[in-house]
C-alpha cells in the first residue's frame, strides 16, 4: 500500500475507536458504572448480603446490595439495621426469614433469638411455640421467689430426722438450675443452708395426719396463697376404704381455692409391703386426669414408681442418703417446667 493510502486508513481507524470510546462513556454514565460492577456487593444469588450479616443495612438491605426476593431476604427486609440478622419482628417474620432468605444459615432469624423471633415466641415460622411446654398457664411470678407447698404428713415433713426430707434435694435442683423458688408453710425445719443459699424451711407436713384431717387443716395451709402445692398423702389411712374419696375432697378444695396455683399431686412411696398402696395408687393417674380435662391446673408425679424399699429407714420413710433425694429429683422433674 502507498503511504498516502496508509494514512488515510490509519485516520479511518483513529476515528471509529474514538467514537466508540465516547459511545462507551456515555453508556456507562447512564448505567451509573463503577470499578466494582463486576459483581455488585451481595447482589449475586446465593450471597444473602454480606457474608456474616445476612442483609445487615448498610452491605445487605439496600435495594442493589442484598435485596433480591430470592438472595437478600425479601424485598426491603433483608435484615433489620438493628439486628442484622433478621432477628427482630420484621425480619425474623414469615415475610422476612422465611425459607431461602439471608443467604446464610442463621441469618433471618439468628438462633440465638429463636430463630426468627425473642425468647417470647416470634413467629410462627421462625419462633416456634416460644412459650414452654406448659402452655399459656405459668403460675410462678416473673421475677422474684415462686412460692411452693410442700403438703401432706410426716414423709412431707421429713421424718425420722426431720433435716427438710425431700425439699433439700429439691431446693439444690432449682438452685443449680438458676430457677426461684421458696418453700411456705406452718411446719418449719431443716437446714439453715442448701447449697451456698439460706434454706426456706416452710412445709404444711403433718406427722401422723390421715387424709380426713388435711382437709380440715387446708385453711391454714393454704394461707400464704403458693403458687404450686406438692401433695404427698395417704399413708397413714390408706387402708381404708375413705382414703381415695378424702383424696378427691382434698384436690377439689385446693383447685377451688388456688385456681390460679399449680397442683401436683403424688402417688404415694411403698409402705412397707402393704398391697393397699398399689391399689390406693392405681386410681390417682385417672383422677389427676379427670380434674385436668376440667380445667383444672393439676399434674400426675409418680413418687412410687421404681422406689426401692431399701431406701426407707423404718419401712415408712425415706432415709435422708437416698430415698429423699430421690422424691426431690422427681418433684423437681415435674414442676421444673413452671419455673423461672
Amino acid at each position: 500500500m502507498k503511504p498516502a493510502k496508509q494514512k488515510a486508513v490509519s485516520k479511518s481507524v483513529g476515528a471509529t475507536q474514538r467514537a466508540w470510546l465516547l459511545g462507551a462513556i456515555a453508556l456507562c454514565a447512564n448505567l451509573a458504572c463503577s470499578s466494582s460492577d463486576a459483581e455488585p456487593d451481595g447482589a449475586s444469588a446465593g450471597r444473602g448480603g454480606a457474608t456474616a450479616t445476612g442483609g445487615a443495612t448498610a452491605q445487605g438491605g439496600a435495594a442493589v446490595a442484598g435485596s433480591s426476593p430470592v438472595a437478600g431476604g425479601g424485598s426491603s427486609a433483608g435484615g433489620s439495621s438493628a439486628a442484622g440478622a433478621g432477628g427482630n419482628g420484621i425480619a425474623g417474620s414469615s415475610v422476612g426469614g422465611s425459607s431461602g432468605s439471608s443467604g446464610q444459615s442463621g441469618s433471618g432469624g439468628s438462633t440465638a433469638a429463636g430463630s426468627g423471633g425473642s425468647s417470647a415466641g416470634g413467629s410462627s415460622v421462625g419462633g416456634g411455640s416460644g412459650g414452654s411446654s406448659t402452655g399459656s398457664f405459668d403460675p410462678c411470678p416473673a421475677t422474684g421467689d415462686c412460692k411452693v407447698l410442700p403438703l401432706g404428713d410426716s414423709i412431707t415433713f421429713g421424718t425420722p430426722t426431720n433435716n427438710g426430707g425431700y425439699r433439700v434435694e429439691l431446693f439444690t435442683k432449682a438452685v443449680g438450675d438458676n430457677v426461684h423458688i421458696t418453700f411456705v408453710g406452718s411446719q418449719p425445719n431443716g437446714p439453715t443452708m442448701v447449697a451456698g443459699k439460706p434454706f426456706p424451711r416452710g412445709s404444711e407436713g403433718y406427722p401422723g395426719i390421715k387424709t380426713a384431717a388435711l382437709n380440715a387443716k387446708l385453711g391454714t395451709a393454704l394461707k400464704d396463697k403458693p403458687q404450686i402445692v406438692l401433695l404427698h398423702i395417704g399413708t397413714n389411712n390408706v387402708s381404708e376404704a375413705s382414703a381415695f374419696s378424702e383424696l378427691e375432697k382434698i384436690i377439689d378444695a385446693i383447685v377451688t381455692a388456688l385456681p390460679d396455683s399449680l397442683l401436683a399431686v403424688a402417688s404415694i412411696i411403698p409402705l412397707g409391703t402393704s398391697a393397699a398402696v398399689p391399689t390406693y395408687n392405681k386410681g390417682i393417674p385417672d383422677l389427676v386426669k379427670k380434674k385436668a380435662d376440667a380445667g383444672k391446673h393439676v399434674i400426675f408425679v409418680d413418687q412410687y414408681k421404681d422406689f426401692p424399699t431399701g431406701e426407707l429407714t423404718d419401712g415408712v420413710h425415706p432415709n435422708d442418703t437416698k430415698g429423699y433425694p430421690r422424691m426431690g429429683d422427681k418433684w423437681y422433674v415435674a414442676i421444673k417446667p413452671y419455673l423461672h
